[in-house]
């Protein structure tokens, strides 16, 4: 037997016994982990913003644990519903369930058992409210959105982005069982972010999306349309990203990050507007991403420090 007769047996060799963790890898893929992030960066401010200091290390573990696994349990049962119209879009066709490698009863059961584990974690970590809006969120998320709005309508992401702001509302809730103006505030800072940031996307996926059947705001009211939507919602982020700083509760170099990181966002809508291409708005998506890490950053540097 030649060498090179060898290589797929050895291959196949090498799948099979490693199959347990190609396995593990798409139960990681359902729950979106890149969009699981958000929950590091806008939770803990929430926790500490207008209170003496920082809960206990278990507090923050137990909600940003709880808040992960219901966005987790968001993702894999999104994935689920979603699963057909995936197969159509190229970003998309690979995931588990399009290309085959977990059944629509493993991520169903995998869903809702993540869920309800972040649902008890956040129960044990801080009561019945910030459980009780996990669940809520878990239910806005699913039907809402995935089910009601995103096959219906160009706004399902204006609407359906609460759920994706939720996680301050969490934490806050958690930490004395009540809701505050901070966490009102960082979720309505990630609510108005949400739009543009997706529209960005919508807009170099479009052909995407319309094969897929879903009415974004680009294949509904055209390109330039969207993309002035999109600057509208960028410049009213930036009085929003700076009420912590007017309220006082952070620093002048909180309220510098948040001008210049939401003048680049705007700024590279405008770019867009005159560019229109899709090349562009891919960099607006990458824009909006660096927006959200700068200014969450800023806070927990200066929470961490006060």
């Amino acid at each position: 037997m030649s060498a090179d007769s060898r290589i797929p047996i050895a291959l196949g060799d090498a799948r099979s016994r490693f199959g347990w963790l190609a396995r593990a890898q798409d139960y990681v893929a359902l729950t979106r982990p890149r969009v699981l992030t958000l929950v590091l960066f806008t939770a803990p401010p929430a926790m500490v913003m207008g209170r003496d200091g920082w809960p206990s290390a278990a507090v923050i573990l137990g909600v940003i644990l709880g808040a992960a696994l219901i966005g987790a349990g968001c993702g894999a049962l999104n994935a689920s519903w979603e699963r057909d119209r995936d197969r159509r879009m190229a970003r998309t066709e690979n995931r588990p369930l399009p290309a085959g490698r977990l059944s629509l009863r493993e991520a169903v059961v995998f869903g809702f058992v993540i869920s309800a584990l972040g649902v008890a974690v956040l129960f044990a970590t801080g009561g019945w409210l910030p459980a009780a809006i996990g669940v809520f969120t878990l239910a806005h998320y699913l039907l809402v959105y995935t089910i009601w709005l995103k096959p219906r309508t160009p706004q399902n992401i204006v609407i359906g982005g609460a759920a994706g702001a939720a996680s301050p509302l969490i934490a806050d809730a958690a930490i004395d069982g009540r809701l505050g103006l901070w966490g009102f505030v960082l979720f309505l800072i990630v609510f108005v972010w949400t739009p543009p940031h997706f529209w960005a996307i919508a807009l170099y996926r479009k052909r995407e999306y319309a094969a897929a059947g879903f009415p974004m705001l680009p294949n509904v009211l055209g390109d330039r349309a969207t993309r002035r939507h999109m600057l509208a919602y960028a410049i009213g982020l930036i009085p929003i990203a700076l009420i912590p700083w007017f309220a006082g509760e952070l620093s002048f170099a909180y309220a510098l990050t948040a001008v210049v990181a939401g003048s680049g966002f705007v700024a590279s809508i405008a770019r867009a507007i005159r560019a229109e291409c899709p090349q562009q708005d891919r960099r607006v998506f990458k824009v909006s991403l660096f927006f959200l890490f700068a200014i969450f950053a800023e806070m927990l540097v200066e929470l961490t420090l006060r």
